[in-house]
Parts: structure tokens; sequence; C-alpha cells
């Protein structure tokens, strides 16, 4: 840690540069008078880091926490710290372009408000949205009725509303742990998240795209504002805004090490069609750039830094996925080539190549996934016993509970708090009322956590300590909007239901429904069979148990419980009710620190 460049100051200047306005207050509230997002709450930011956080994690936070309007090239401006993400404008001939308008609509209308009071009253004449993740679209409603041109990468849609179809509520209650809403906002609790300071908890929206970039070298114009697009299915889309020499690099390469796979839950990206996209960049768009900005962080201006910048992200992605792989081949793990890894000292004195978002660590754990799979290969790990049967062997092997206590405290001493974690763990899964290994785990937590670099190890290491002390924390639940259900195709419709039925409790159950969606002109049938509900489009002639006719919007109202009156039926209105039976319910707050 000696050895890092705090003398260099460069970031802090790119960070300051271009600055017009504040907002003062820097608290959005919702309709019902609920907070969504303060910034102001990091102002402890300012001071020197403490002994509670790690040097070079608190000075990305004092980075990231600067908010308020700034210019980044003529006519483009951005909206920083309001969210998690920023919200750039670039002005055209009769008003202005956004691109990436936050994650609620709340944030996203004072962002506006903010570029409006100093830049006049002008139009949204255009959305751009450079990625599939809600931190580019959610507040799109707050900008924007959609009466305008809104462009989007290919395949936009079917991507954005994915996760919520298939792991919503695993994915959600993770990111309680990755962005540590629950923590308090102090040198000693949540200090920010990597690529922002977290996520707001507003409005979440989504107006489809009018038209989708298809291709790398496409050109479009809105406004007057001319644009040239390179596809980048690893994160989205880079933009080229040649007029103003400026170019948008939306998640390809931000002031952090980014996730090949995220914490919280997601594919594996691959990292080496990562960096060979980010070498397409550097020739096509480079040589024309003299300001870089991104959907995170702060831009970096000057053609040869652009290019510099870039060209150290782009050998960053490509050595953590040549060395994992080179290192796989000798026959090492995952946890193994993360030990061992260690990036070159050029990448390491680059601010912008160290793991606040991502980290080397679970990056290389990841690249091992895409390739290997969970197994490493050692028969001993192929039939483990789920973690508490686990743990309650091993506390016995370790003498009982209290004798788990006792060398955890050994390995404490000797300073070796993760394999301290290990045992505690154990202890706590085998026995949840062990209220001194509790206790102590907590305390381990906190010191790994205040310890780390990475901000989202951080925060999940301070809220698996919370949780051990307080319990359960409830996610805290931004309000989702009806764009979501709409924008559902009825192939996401169905998937939806399929992963909610109670495997064992349908193993018997054998039933067949049609489904004429009237508006769409399309028939689909489900069939219940083995505990599975498959389904069909344009189905075979066949009598099915029941057959409903229906409108898409009424399927989904159907599917969110409300009644069948509306809905023309022929067949035996008992099929629905026992499908209905076997559907399960997701557990929105389960444990992940206790068994």
């Amino acid at each position: 840690m000696a050895d890092l460049p705090f003398h260099d100051r460069a970031d802090f200047e790119d960070a300051d540069r271009g600055f017009i306005a504040k907002l003062s207050p820097a608290v959005i509230t919702a309709a019902d008078g609920r907070v969504v997002w303060d910034g102001d709450s990091y102002d402890f930011l300012q001071e020197d880091c403490p002994d509670t956080a790690h040097p070079s994690l608190w000075r990305q936070a004092g980075l990231c926490a600067r908010q308020g309007l700034y210019e980044v090239a003529d006519g483009v401006y951005q909206v920083r710290g309001l969210d998690l993400s920023n919200m750039t404008l670039v002005e055209g001939e009769h008003g202005v372009v956004v691109l990436d308008p936050l994650v609620s609509t709340e944030c996203a209308a004072a962002a506006l408000r903010l570029y409006r009071s100093h830049r006049g009253d002008r139009p949204v004449t255009g959305v751009l949205y450079t990625h599939t993740r809600p931190d580019h679209f959610g507040g799109v409603r707050g900008v924007t009725g959609g009466d305008v041109p809104i462009l989007a990468p290919d395949g936009f849609m079917e991507h954005a509303v994915a996760e919520y179809v298939y792991t919503g509520p695993a994915m959600i209650r993770r990111a309680v742990y990755v962005y540590g809403p629950a923590l308090s906002r102090s040198p000693e609790g949540q200090i920010g998240a990597g690529l922002g300071m977290t996520a707001s908890t507003g409005t979440m929206s989504l107006i489809p795209p009018t038209a989708e970039i298809a291709r790398t070298g496409q050109e479009e114009t809105i406004d007057g504002v001319r644009m040239l697009f390179q596809l980048t299915p690893a994160a989205g889309m880079n933009v080229l805004f040649p007029g103003r020499r400026a170019l948008c690099l939306a998640e390809n390469a931000t002031h952090s090490q980014y996730d090949v796979m995220p914490l919280r839950g997601g594919a594996v990206r691959d990292a080496r069609a990562w960096a060979r996209h980010l070498t397409e960049t550097i020739a096509l768009f480079a040589p024309h750039a003299d300001v870089a900005f991104a959907s995170h962080h702060w831009p970096t201006w000057g053609g040869d830094r652009v290019q510099r910048f870039l060209a150290q992200q782009r050998d960053l992605y490509a050595y953590l996925h040549d060395q994992t792989l080179r290192l796989l081949n000798k026959g090492l793990t995952g946890p193994e080539i993360a030990e061992v890894l260690h990036l070159p000292p050029e990448l390491e004195q680059a601010w912008h190549t160290h793991g606040y978002a991502g980290s080397a660590s679970h990056n290389v754990k990841a690249v091992y996934q895409r390739y290997l799979g969970w197994f490493d290969g050692n028969p001993a790990h192929l039939w483990e016993h789920p973690p508490r049967e686990s743990a309650l062997r091993y506390v016995e092997c370790l003498g009982g509970g209290a004798g788990v206590v006792a060398f955890a405290r050994r390995y404490i001493d000797e300073n070796d708090l993760r394999f301290a974690a290990e045992l505690l763990n154990h202890a706590v899964f085998a026995d949840e009322g062990n209220k001194e290994a509790r206790d102590l785990l907590a305390e381990v937590y906190t010191r790994l956590g205040q310890g780390a670099e990475n901000a989202t190890w951080r925060n999940c290491y301070l809220m698996g300590a919370l949780e051990l002390a307080d319990g359960i924390v409830p996610a805290t639940s931004e309000t989702t909007s009806p764009d979501f259900f709409a924008a559902l195709t009825v192939e996401q419709i169905f998937d939806s239901l399929a992963i909610r039925v109670d495997g064992p409790r349908a193993w018997h159950e054998r039933l067949a429904i049609d489904w004429y969606l009237t508006d769409l002109g399309e028939r689909h049938r489900t069939t219940l069979s083995n505990g599975a509900l498959i389904q069909q489009a344009n189905p075979p002639d066949e009598t099915a148990d029941l057959t409903l006719r229906l409108t898409k919007a009424q399927l989904a109202g159907l599917l969110a419980g409300k009644g069948v009156e509306a809905v023309h039926r022929e067949g035996d209105t008992t099929a629905l009710k026992r499908l209905v039976a076997v559907l399960d319910r997701p557990v929105p707050d389960f444990a992940v620190v206790t068994a």
C-alpha cells in the first residue's frame, strides 16, 4: 500500500474539471416524501482516511461522492453523484439527447432540473441506453414520456428484463449485501460501491427503444447530434460523438476494475471478448476523441491519455483472462489462481485498474467458472455435504462450539482473519444460537470489511456482521413500474410461472391449458408434466383441459392474482386452479450468514 501513487492527483483534477454547480441539498425524495437519494450523507468523506477504511478505497469513495453538473466538452454535460451512474446530456439543435437516465425516475428528474437550471429549459429530444442494466435506463420516465427516439443495443429488451424474470428475488437479496443500504454511512460503515456511492431507491421505469443498434459502425443522428456506434456484447455499446470529439465508453472502461461476474450474481462475461472490443475501440474511436467518459466515474481528457487509459483497461482484462487460463492449465483451481495472480507493475500503479467494484480475486474465479464450471476436478468436492450438515460435522470434530471458538481466537491473534471466519462460520451454521460465535464472527467480518480495498467486499462483510448482530435486514425495495411487466415477452411470462412450480407437489398433476392471446394473434400451450411446466407456441390441434382467450395484459394480470371474470373460458376451469395450487413463492429475505 505504501507503493500506491497517492501523489498522483490527476483523477482529482479530472473529477473537478468542468464543474458548474451542485444540487443543494443533495437529497431527492419520492412523491410520498420518502428519501430515495441522500448525497449529503457522504460529506464525511472529505475528512482524512480513518483506521476503519482502506486508504485506496477512501480515495475512490471521495472521488465518487463528488456531485453536480459538469461540462465534459462543447455541448456535452454530465450530472454525476446523484445515483449509482452518471446521466450524460448532449445538446442538439433544438433540445438535448440524454444518455443513461440513472436508476430511478426521481433522480433522473432531479438531474434534468439541475441541468436546465444552468443551460435553459431545453426539451429532451432523444434517449440512449448504453447498457441493459437498470442504472442505464431505470429513470427514463423522469426525463421523457416516450415521445422521442430511444436507441439501445441489439437485444436490449430481452436482456433488460431477463434478470427480473429468472433470478430477481435472489439478486435483490444479494444486492443488499453488495450495496449495503442498511449500513450506516460513516467511516465505520458504507463508503460507496466502487462504481458510485450506491443505487437510489426510487421508482424504476422502462420505455422500449424505438430502434436498436445492430452493428458496429452504425451511424445515427438525433436532433442534429451525429453518433457512431460500436457494439460491445460484454457491456453494451460505445458511442462516438465526432462533432464533439467525445467518446462515451458505457461500462467498457471505467475508473475501476469491473466485474467479470457481479457478486450479486449474473452471467459470466467474456473477459477475452472484453479486451478485444477495447482493442477495436482504440482503433475505431480513440484517434477521434479528445475526451472519454463513461456511465460511471469521471472523464479522461487528452488524446494521449485516452489512448493510454483504454490500452491499460484492455491489457487488464486480457491479462486476467490469459493468466487464469495459463494457470488452470497447470492444474490450479480458481481460489489457487486468485491467490497467486498479481497484476503487472504498470497496471498496479494505474488507479483505474484497482478492484473497487470488481476485483482480480473474484474475476479470475469467474473466468475459471466460465471455462471449467463449479467442479475443480477433486473427487472430494464432487458430493460434499451442504453447509449446515458439513458445519455440524466440523464442529463435532473440533470439540464442539466452544472448541471452534477457541481455535478461531488463536487464528485471530495470528491475524489470520480469513481462516477464523471459516471456523466461526461453521460454528454459527451448526448452532445459530451460539452467541459467542456469532459475536466473534461479526467482529471478524467487520475487520475484514474495513480492511478491504474493494467496496463491494467491504459492504458484504459489514452486512454479514450487521445481520449476525441484528437479524435479517429486509431488502430496500424500489418501486418497480408496470413498464417491466409490459416489457415481458409471452415466453418470459410463462417462464416466470415455470420457475415457481413446486416440483414435488406437482409430480402427479397432469394438465394442459391453451392460451389464445387475442391482441397478438398468438396461441400458446402450457402443459404440466412430471413437475415441469412446458410451454409451446402454436401447438398442434389437440384438446386441452382448458382454453383461455385473453389479451397479454389480462394474462399478466391473471398471473399477478387478478380474477378471471373478464377472460373467456372453455373447458375445465379447475385446471387453472390446480396449476395455481402448485405454484411456490420466492423468499425475498432468505438467510445468508446463518443456516
